[in-house]
């Protein structure tokens, strides 16, 4: 006899029962709406790359997590670890197929050899949206404005999108006379909100050999009480007037004329530990949980393309983390569990009947309810047992003296109300109005 292999999944990984997967397939659904209401459309890359593809612009921590292997050909390959790189390499291969700008959403899975901790997985959906071909102000603010839009669309609202840019965080460590630092400083940056200010301190110090470099760096990086009195600050740390300053009063003139600029605060500590953001970079934070850490995030990646191809196709984007983000909604309890999609289920009270449980299924389809007939005459607490297992709201029993009359009853199953003698419309009426 065959050994019998136990179930199991790797450390990080997990399966998805229907209650699970359904709440992923209506936040998905609803952040896409979002996405093509703004005139993104979607695209789709391979899951394996080429690794020397995946790695050329990244930092020894991003190699670290990497899913890498040779392939049976000898190839080296990994598993792409965000949606933003491959995106580079698809734009540099289509360029000429491409109207530019080109505006693109992508959601699918991406995977990181990281610790799993709550939030945090080694397989993980992402939720990317991006342009490509456009270096203005106004493609900066879009992200940004898809971003607090896709968040209202599925009920979050208690948010802030912290902003910063990154020209003007190097033009100030270039009047500290420690340009060739910046990737390491903008990385231990980076840990402020999980490390704490003390330890981010102790690294900028060794960092710059200097503790008194250090503190500047800290006070640069402390916010004022608002955007405008935040953009005053740095602006005068890193020397005066420039474009990205210039940039960035832009975008927050957009931000008042839209009438959204509440949701965003102009934060210097937001640097993004990726090597390739160049301008505008941002995160999304719960207002209500801010331990779990950025929720969305992304930035303008003006050289990212050029990886690939000798023409510089400027770019900016931002990725939801779906994953983490339903974490979070579970913890502030503000997801309801789904058990179906199933408005109504027809009872089975006798199997000579199924012809007309499916005609009258057809009819209510065709009136917008979502609806199926159970399958077998069992007795009716075994078939209760299955819309309470899926959570379905309303029930249909058609009984000998409904079918010559074309009729039915209709029984609300959370409240146990009746109605008697009603007619596909009827029911549909019922049904939708309270749906």
């Amino acid at each position: 006899m065959d050994t019998i292999i136990q179930p199991r999944v790797l450390k990080g990984f997990r399966d998805f029962l229907p209650a699970s997967e359904i709440e992923r397939a209506d936040l998905t659904e609803k952040i896409t709406a979002v996405y093509r209401s703004f005139g993104f459309v979607p695209i789709d890359t391979p899951v394996l790359e080429y690794a020397e593809i995946l790695l050329r612009k990244s930092n020894g921590d991003t190699e670290k997590q990497v899913f890498r292997f040779q392939d049976n050909g000898g190839r080296d390959v990994a598993l792409r670890f965000d949606l933003t790189v491959p995106f580079a390499r698809f734009t540099a291969e289509h360029k000429s197929e491409l109207y530019i700008p080109f505006k693109r959403y992508h959601i699918a899975k991406v995977w990181r050899g990281e610790k799993p901790q709550a939030g945090r997985y080694r397989e993980f959906v992402q939720c990317d949206v991006d342009t490509v071909g456009s270096d203005s102000a106004a493609s900066d603010f879009e992200i940004l404005n898809v971003m607090r839009e896709a968040f209202f669309a599925i009920g979050v609202n208690n948010i802030t999108i912290r902003v910063n840019h990154r020209g003007i965080f190097n033009r100030f460590l270039a009047s500290l006379g420690i340009s060739e630092k910046s990737e390491d400083i903008l990385r231990a940056v980076d840990k402020l909100a999980k490390v704490g200010k003390e330890m981010v301190a102790g690294e900028l110090a060794s960092i710059c050999n200097d503790s008194a470099r250090a503190e500047k760096i800290l006070l640069y990086i402390e916010p004022c009480a608002s955007f405008e009195d935040t953009l005053a600050k740095i602006e005068t740390l890193a020397g005066g007037v420039a474009d990205d300053t210039q940039r960035m009063r832009n975008i927050y003139e957009m931000m008042k004329a839209v009438g959204i600029e509440k949701t965003y605060a102009l934060d210097p500590s937001i640097t993004r530990g990726l090597d390739y953001y160049t301008g505008i970079v941002y995160e999304t934070f719960l207002n209500d949980l801010p331990a779990i850490g950025s929720v969305c995030s992304g930035g303008r990646y003006d050289n990212l393309a050029g990886l690939y191809m000798k023409e510089k196709v400027p770019g900016v984007g931002a990725s939801i983390g779906l994953d983490r983000l339903i974490a979070g909604l579970h913890e502030l309890g503000i997801l309801q569990e789904k058990g179906s999609y199933i408005d109504a289920e027809i009872f089975c009270l006798n199997a000579e009947h199924m012809a007309t449980y499916q005609k009258v299924a057809r009819a209510l389809r065709a009136n917008g309810v979502a609806v199926e007939v159970f399958p077998d005459a069992k007795k009716i607490h075994a078939q209760y047992a299955l819309t309470d297992a899926k959570k379905i709201m309303w029930g249909i029993f058609i009984k000998e003296t409904d079918i010559a009359a074309g009729t039915m009853q209709l029984k609300n199953l959370f409240t146990r109300e009746t109605t008697d003698a009603l007619t596909p419309e009827q029911v549909a009426k019922i049904i939708l109005i309270k749906k």
